[in-house]
Formats: C-alpha cells, sequence, structure tokens
C-alpha cells in the first residue's frame, strides 16, 4: 500500500465515524511561549483540553506535521543510526473532546488497523497503565477489560508510569494511555524471544505504532492530580513507521516515503544505498533533515542563530556534516532535494509547493555558508593539533570549536585519528553538559496552580472600540522566570488590552481598582486562547471590579506602524513585483519591521518610490474598513492577504485601506492621515531571498528629521558655513585622497631606508639569520617590510614591534622553510612575547601579530625574543 493511501485511508476511517477532517497547524509554533515547535498532534487542541474555548465539533481527526529535537522529545542524535527516529514526521490522529472514551478509541483502533489495513492480529501487542501508588492511581482497568473482548490476555501488558501515563508537562491535563505495538521480526526470531518481552525495549522491530491517551486528570503544581470536568480522547500513529508495516518493511527509510529522497542522494554521491553503514547513516540523515528544514521553512521559521531558528539551523548543519564527512559532498547539495520533497507532498501540504523557491534558496545559501565554517574549522582544527603537546586534543579546545565554530566532534575525531591523535571525548562532553546547564538556567521558569476568583467565561477582547473598560479579574497565578523575575499572571473577564499576536507587541496599561490605586501591566499575551495580562503586584482586592486602561499613547503609535506595515506591503509587491510575500513583521511603537521575499537589494529609487507610495496613501486620507467576521474563503476570493505560517478558522477579520486588504488581527488607525508621515530607515538581508526593511511613522519621522537637520548645522558649522556645503565637502575629500598618495610614497621611501638599515643589522645564529628591533612604521608597513626581506631567504627569523598608533604591536615573520624543518611557529611566538606587553595575539606559522598595552615591555620582549634561538 502505497504512503498516499495509507494517510487517506486513515482520515476516511475517521470520517465515517463522523469525525470532521481537520487540516494540520502549522509545524512551527507562534502564540504558545511553552513550545516552539508542533510535537505532537495534540498541541493545536490544548485550549480544548484545558477548558480554555469549547470546540466547534467533539470529534476530529488530521495528519499533524510534528518535529521532535529537543526538551522532553530530544529525538535528533538518535536520527539515522536508527531505522524509526526521526526529526520530522507525521501523527496521524484521532480526537474526542468530551464525547465518546476508552471503549470506542480502543475498538475503532482495533478495527482500523485489523479490518481495514489487516495488520495480522498475531503481531499486535498492547500496553495497559498499571497504576501507581504515589500519584494514588490503580491499574486503568477499564482498558484492560476493553481489551479483553478483542485480543488475549498474554498480549496485553502491563506499563510503568513512564511509557503508559501521558503528561502534557510538569503541570495540565494527563491521563494513563494504551500503546498498540507491532512485532515485525522473522517467524525464526519469534520462535526464540516472545515479542512480550521485547515492547519498549527499543527493539527495531518491536515498535510502538499508535499510542491512545486518556485524558482524564490534571497535574497540578504541587504535583497531585484533580479529575477533569470532561474525558478526552487523543490519539498518535506515526505515520511513517505505519507505512513500514503495512509495506513489510524493517526500516522507516526503506519505505516510499523515505526512498525517492534516498535515490535522489545515490544518484548525486555515486554511492549504493544498503552496501555500508556509515555511508547509510549518512543518506538517512540528509533525507530526513532535508524534509525537516524545508516543511519549517515553508511554515514561516527561517534559519537563524536564536530560539527556533537556530534549531533548524542546527538540523540542517547536521546534514550537511554528515554529506561532507561520509560522502564526500563537498559542494551544496541538500537544496536539490526540493523538487523531490515537493513532489512527493505538496499535494498534501500545498505550502510546499508555495515556498519551493524560497525554501530552495534558503537551503542553498545556508550550505555554502557552513561549507565555509567547515573549511575554516580544518584551518583551526590544524592549528590546535600542531599547538598539542602529546597525543590528546583537550575536550574543552575540541568544544569550542563545536560552538564557536560549529565544528562536530565526530569529523573532529576522524580528522585526530587520521593524524594520530585522540579526542578527550569525556572532556567535551563535560564542556557540553555544563553549557547545557548555564542554559537551562538562564531559561528556567516556573508557574503556580491558577487561583479561580470568579467562575466565568474568558474572555471578551473589547480593544477594538475601547481603550478603557470596567473589568473583573476572573483567575491569576504567580509565575517565576529567571529573565523576569517574579510576576504574576491575571485572566480578566473583559478586555482592552491587546495580546502580542501577528507581529504586534502586547499593550501595556494599568488597572485601577475602586479605591484609586493602580496597578501597571507590563504585557499582555495569549496562552492556550487565554489572554494574559503580566504584572509584578496583585490588586489588594482580587474581588474588585476595576478599571483596565490601556497606555493610548504606546497603542496609538503600534497602530500607525501597523496601519503603515499594510500599506508598505502594498507598496512593494506594486513596485518590486508581486512575487512579494510577507515572511514576518515586527509591529511596537517605536518602529516597524517587515521581512519580505525578493531576490536582490532594493536600489535607492525603489526605496524611495515605496516610501512616496505610502506617503501619498496617507495624504489621501483612507478610511478603516474593518470586518469582524468574514468566512476565510470569502475573505480570499475578495483578495485578502493571508500572513506567511500562521493558521486561520472558519471567520477571518479583514482589514481594508483602500486597494490594501489582508486578513488581520491587530489593531490600526481610522484613517491613514492618522500615520502623518513614513520614512524607511533601513533595508537589508535577512536570508537569501528575504529582505528585511525598517521603518518609522508619525512623531518617530519628525524626530529623524530633527535629527538630520541638527547633523547638518554641525556640519556646516565645521566647514565654517559653506555656501555649498556638498561641494565643500568634495573638495575635502579630494584633498584627503590627494595627502593619502602623499602618504603612501612617503612611507614606502621610509620601509625602503629601514630595509637598508635592518639588512645591515642582521645576526647569523645558529645557521638563521635574526634580527629583533623595534622600528617606527604602522603594523601593515611592517608586514610588507618583513615579506620583501624574506625575498630569497629560507632562514629569516624577525621580530619586529612598533608603537606607532599609541600601543605596542608585534611582528613575527619565519622563513617557511624554518618553519617545516625545525617546527618554528609565528603564532605560538608572539602569544608568548605578548605577554610581556599585556596583550596577545596569533596568526599563521610563518607570520603572526601580538597587540598590547604595555610599552614599558618592550625591551624585556626583545630580550626574550633573542633568547629564542640562544
Amino acid at each position: 500500500m502505497k504512503s498516499a493511501e495509507v494517510r487517506q485511508q486513515f482520515l476516511d476511517f475517521f470520517a465515517s465515524k463522523t469525525h470532521k477532517i481537520v487540516p494540520s497547524a502549522p509545524m512551527v509554533v507562534k502564540n504558545d511561549p511553552t513550545l516552539m515547535f508542533t510535537n505532537a498532534g495534540m498541541n493545536q487542541f490544548k485550549e480544548y483540553f484545558l477548558g480554555n474555548s469549547v470546540p466547534k465539533s467533539v470529534r476530529v481527526t488530521d495528519t499533524q506535521k510534528c518535529l521532535r529535537v529537543s526538551g522532553k522529545h530530544n529525538d535528533l542524535e538518535e536520527v539515522g543510526i536508527d531505522t524509526y527516529h526521526h526529526t520530522f514526521f507525521e501523527m496521524l490522529g484521532n480526537w474526542s473532546f468530551g464525547d465518546y472514551f476508552k471503549e470506542e478509541a480502543i475498538a475503532w483502533a482495533w478495527e482500523l488497523l485489523v479490518d481495514v489495513y489487516k495488520i495480522d492480529p498475531s503481531i499486535l501487542y498492547v500496553t495497559v497503565f498499571e497504576g501507581h501508588d504515589g500519584d494514588g492511581l490503580t491499574k486503568d482497568h477499564d482498558a484492560y477489560d476493553f481489551w479483553k473482548k478483542i485480543l488475549p490476555e498474554d498480549r496485553i501488558l502491563l506499563g510503568n508510569k513512564q511509557d503508559n501515563f501521558w503528561e502534557m508537562g510538569e503541570q495540565g491535563p494527563c491521563g494513563p494511555c494504551s500503546e498498540i505495538h507491532v512485532d515485525m521480526r522473522t517467524a525464526e526470531e519469534k520462535k526464540t524471544v516472545s515479542g512480550a518481552s521485547l515492547v519498549n525495549m527499543d527493539h527495531p522491530q518491536v515498535l510502538e505504532v499508535w499510542n491512545l491517551v486518556f485524558i482524564e486528570f490534571n497535574r497540578k503544581a504541587d504535583g497531585s492530580l484533580e479529575k477533569l470536568a470532561a474525558q478526552h480522547i487523543d490519539t498518535g500513529m506515526g505515520f511513517e513507521r505505519l507505512c513500514m508495516v503495512l509495506q513489510n518493511k524493517t526500516s522507516n527509510y526503506d519505505t516510499d516515503v523515505f526512498m525517492p529522497l534516498i535515490n535522489e542522494i545515490e544518484q548525486k554521491t555515486k554511492v549504493a544505498y544498503g552496501k555500508e553503514e556509515a555511508t547509510d547513516r549518512a543518506m538517512r540523515v540528509i533525507a530526513d533533515h532535508a524534509r525537516t528544514v524545508y516543511f519549517a521553512i515553508a511554515d514561516g521559521q527561517l534559519p537563524s542563530n536564536t530560539g527556533a531558528g537556530y534549531v533548524i539551523r542546527r538540523i540542517l548543519r547536521r546534514a550537511i556534516r554528515y554529506g561532507y564527512t561520509f560522502l564526500d559532498l563537498k559542494e551544496p547539495f541538500i537544496h536539490t532535494l526540493v523538487d523531490r520533497l515537493e513532489d512527493q507532498m505538496g499535494a498534501v501540504f500545498p505550502e510546499l509547493t508555495a515556498q519551493k523557491d524560497l525554501a530552495r534558496n534558503v537551503i542553498r545559501e545556508e550550505e555554502i555558508s557552513f561549507l565555509k565554517t567547515l573549511n575554516q574549522g580544518l584551518l583551526l582544527l590544524d592549528d590546535l593539533i600542531s599547538k598539542t603537546k602529546g597525543k590528546s586534543l583537550q575536550g574543552d579546545q575540541v568544544f569550542e570549536l563545536y560552538d564557536t565554530y560549529g565544528f562536530p566532534l565526530d569529523l573532529t575525531a576522524l580528522i585526530a585519528r587520521e593524524k594520530g591523535f585522540e579526542v578527550d571525548e569525556a572532556g567535551f562532553e563535560k564542556a557540553m553538559a555544563t553549557q547545557k546547564e548555564r542554559s537551562r538556567a538562564a531559561s528556567s521558569s516556573s508557574a503556580e496552580d491558577w487561583t479561580v476568583v470568579k467562575d466565568g467565561a474568558a474572555e471578551d477582547f473589547v480593544g477594538y472600540d475601547h481603550l478603557e473598560h470596567k473589568v473583573q479579574l476572573l483567575r491569576y497565578r504567580k509565575i517565576n522566570s529567571v529573565k523576569s523575575g517574579e510576576q504574576f499572571q491575571l485572566v480578566l473577564n473583559a478586555t482592552p488590552f491587546y495580546p502580542e499576536g501577528g507581529g504586534q507587541v502586547g499593550d501595556s496599561g494599568l488597572l485601577l481598582d475602586s479605591n484609586g490605586e493602580t496597578i501597571s501591566v507590563i504585557d499582555t499575551k495569549k496562552e492556550n486562547n487565554l489572554i494574559v495580562h503580566y504584572t509584578k503586584t496583585l490588586p489588594q482586592n482580587v474581588t474588585d471590579t476595576f478599571i483596565a486602561q490601556v497606555n493610548a499613547a504606546e497603542r496609538f503609535r503600534s497602530e500607525c506602524n501597523h496601519s503603515a506595515t499594510h500599506l508598505m506591503h502594498q507598496a512593494l509587491r506594486e513596485i518590486l513585483g508581486t512575487h512579494v510575500e510577507q515572511k514576518g513583521s515586527m509591529v511596537q511603537g517605536s518602529g516597524l519591521r517587515f521581512d519580505f521575499s525578493h531576490f536582490s537589494k532594493l536600489t535607492s529609487e525603489e526605496i524611495k518610490a515605496v516610501e512616496v507610495f505610502v506617503n501619498s496613501r496617507i495624504n489621501q486620507k483612507i478610511k478603516l474598513e474593518e470586518n469582524r467576521s468574514v468566512p476565510v474563503a470569502e475573505a480570499m476570493e475578495s483578495g485578502a492577504m493571508a500572513l506567511f505560517g500562521e493558521k486561520y478558522g472558519d471567520a477571518v477579520r479583514t482589514i481594508r485601506f483602500g486597494d490594501s486588504i489582508e486578513l488581520c488581527g491587530g489593531t490600526h488607525v481610522k484613517n491613514t492621515a492618522d500615520i502623518w508621515s513614513f520614512k524607511i530607515v533601513s533595508e537589508s538581508a535577512v536570508a537569501s531571498g528575504i529582505r528585511r526593511i525598517e521603518a518609522i511613522t508619525g512623531e518617530a519621522v519628525q524626530a529623524f528629521f530633527d535629527t538630520q537637520e541638527s547633523t547638518l548645522k554641525s556640519i556646516n558649522e565645521s566647514l565654517k558655513h559653506p555656501q555649498d556645503a556638498i561641494k565643500a565637502i568634495g573638495n575635502l575629500q579630494a584633498e584627503n585622497a590627494l595627502l593619502k598618495k602623499e602618504i603612501e610614497s612617503l612611507s614606502k621611501l621610509q620601509t625602503q631606508i629601514v630595509k637598508q638599515e635592518l639588512q645591515t643589522q642582521l645576526k647569523t645564529v645558529n645557521g638563521i639569520e635574526f634580527l629583533a628591533v623595534e622600528v617606527d612604521l604602522t603594523p601593515p608597513a611592517i608586514k610588507d617590510l618583513a615579506f620583501d626581506l624574506g625575498q630569497g631567504k629560507d632562514n629569516l627569523f624577525l621580530v619586529l614591534v612598533t608603537q606607532k598608533g599609541g600601543k605596542p604591536v608585534i611582528s613575527c615573520y619565519i622563513s617557511k622553510a624554518l618553519v617545516a624543518e625545525r617546527s618554528m611557529n609565528a603564532g605560538t611566538i608572539v602569544k608568548e612575547l605578548g605577554k610581556h606587553i599585556q596583550g596577545g595575539g596569533g596568526g599563521q606559522p610563518f607570520f603572526a601579530t601580538a597587540g598590547g598595552k604595555n610599552p614599558e615591555g618592550i625591551p624585556a620582549m626583545l630580550e626574550a625574543a633573542a633568547g629564542l634561538i640562544k
């Protein structure tokens, strides 16, 4: 059975059980501070399990894009080594929100596997929660009894809390689960060892294929459990593993999910898959990671140096280095797999088709950059090996190569072994653990349980119409983090505070009680569909009625920047072309940032055209046309632009200013005239094919021009108020260029004079022509002089020092023959000599420099240099 049929039969089966088929949520999570990536099928439904929202359908099914690389579900280092772990994978799932429970979930799972997919029931085992004394839970008798109706008891196994009690996190909804495992071993192997003894033992052919979670408890902050008001079903079946079973393979990578990619890699490398474990592993890593990176970019996450972007960059670099090390791929290649992936999966996930060109370009540029880093790492590793005493590279130094330059441990170890060195891997792991602990400590946080003040539905957002509103506190909790310290989260029955989302920052402001006392609202965010207000203190009387008051000035500035962002988006598409798509944005009171797809740097003429376009719309005084509830299909048909990587509901809000219309939940000005003025302050590259504009509006534009005017006045004063300032600056530049040429000529003449003097001072010691002396030249001139003196000599050793520029700088030159024959190293020498002038430096074995701050140490340094050849 083809993988496409496997996926479709799953969805069709649950549709026949009156489940609504819903689309996958984006793999990249944008509005949940607890997650960077969707790592389970239930993530998009958390608000229903928490009781924060009421689902439109109580039964749903889907195939969810998932990514597991960090935290509890850290599978990255297993990927490619075994045959069943992946970074990106599809999770087939069915859910019940307070509707059916264990009996139906178990019966339907069995029906699908055995009656629809025709899996031999004799190879299936199931696990049931055995109970846990610490939580006061007994065995899951209900699940056990339902399974007894279906299969023999010797294939119903009891599992512990670790394997058979599912939890969302340290707090929140949880419950026992029942796993279905499949034994794919040969008949001979089954006769030798019972499949029951291999369940949950990480056997590559005895695998969990489906997990049925029965959510019926809530884990509180103190670790205790309480019963939920409603019981839910959350199931997840690994699509890739299911395909392995149904296609009768022994590895997920042997299925038609991965083999088209692996075949592409075979053709590229001329290496056959299945012949050697090292190359097979590299192909598996590349196939898996290419999928992950493509899906991440298609969902709006570009590789970067922070957060989720750093995770994607790590994954891509892992694939590059496996190709580099084991498949001899020294040129960019992963981007060539994009077309094959889009052919395979574009019909199911149309975002792959829409973002194919972007993904290909971004991946190619990332490959070019990291391949350069790998080559730089090779030079650094050679230098480390040359300086190492003994035959073992220190773990902390190897970790620095990895952490600072991205040079991987396995490649370091491979090269070191080729040169007769070992790597202190224990020291590397210790350095890695220390860094991880620092990272964990820096980001650690905790949250207490919610304290309910008043029962009520939360929460009505009134901020489109009001900046001040009478409210009551429904619940609150204390949170603590290393970054922000102790804070409180408050949930109100209604709020005018806009929660961070859609690129716009959250509102700040005040809560006023009936006595006139105020509490500052620092920020507003949305968490599991709750609008959460952040404060440093709690109200004295939490049952009071409050006035919620948004910081009106800051909100207005954000609105100006948000509306200007829409106008700029329209301008870019009209001026540059309809290939322009928004790829990210940040809107706040101080300005706006807008990332978009475009292949080249904007010219000054194009930037000016965008400014003119936006300012003309401002001057036209276009009124806002807002529609708060439009069917999404109708909105798209009307030409509304959707945002990159966002998920939309059945009904959406549209914002129109003239011909500009976008799907948007943010706040906006009532008329473009409110923006007053628009000015682009910078344009730059973010990634291949992605540009970034930063701009300002309103008061910030006035301040910008005030600063420009002040600068111009200062320039005029410096130039003694010329009639034509631009002409005066041109004359100065011409005069400066002429003086530079004269200085260069004089410097060359001075260098020749110094060269003649130094040639007479050279002394031969132990077969080496040597000189250590202070000279009155610039460091660049000294370098030229040293290489000039070295012409035609194979035994020259120079140490020259200068104070030109105000600080001492040492330069060391060694003929390459001396470097090779006597193992002399200029880099090592300047590091030692630099200590005399309270400095340091480095360079190549034949030329290196060291700067310092203690000129009094020069005589001692020159004496020490002379001692090196005695």
